[in-house]
């Protein structure tokens, strides 16, 4: 059973790839990568519980699509090479995610 800790992770960050300043979700959640360029960085061992000590840049290589979580998008460690699935952010007011830059991986995956 995986762990979710989500109390006191929901702050702004600078993302590592392009430095956008990347504002917190209003609904609760966590964000975890930047909605311009859907990188993150590999922080968590557990979604949300910040306990990684890679600290490695996650590529955006994918998106899918669930049933119960809607758009996934797929990250690859560039460091260490984990995979990682992070919930699309497509809702959030201020800073939704990039829905063109989404189509592209969509678009990419399948030709992989």
């Amino acid at each position: 059973m995986r762990n979710f800790t989500v109390t006191g992770t929901n702050n702004p960050f600078t993302c590592a790839n392009c430095g956008l300043e990347v504002l917190p979700l209003e609904n609760g959640s966590v964000r975890n990568h930047c909605p311009k360029c859907l990188y993150s960085v590999h922080v968590d061992v557990n979604p949300g519980d910040r306990a990684s000590n890679c600290g490695g840049v996650l590529e955006p290589v994918g998106m899918e699509q669930s049933g119960k979580k809607g758009w996934v998008i797929v990250h690859r460690c560039q460091k260490c090479g984990m995979i990682r699935r992070n919930k699309a952010a497509l809702e959030d007011p201020n800073q939704p995610d990039d829905f063109d830059e989404m189509i592209r991986l969509s678009s990419k995956r399948r030709e992989q």
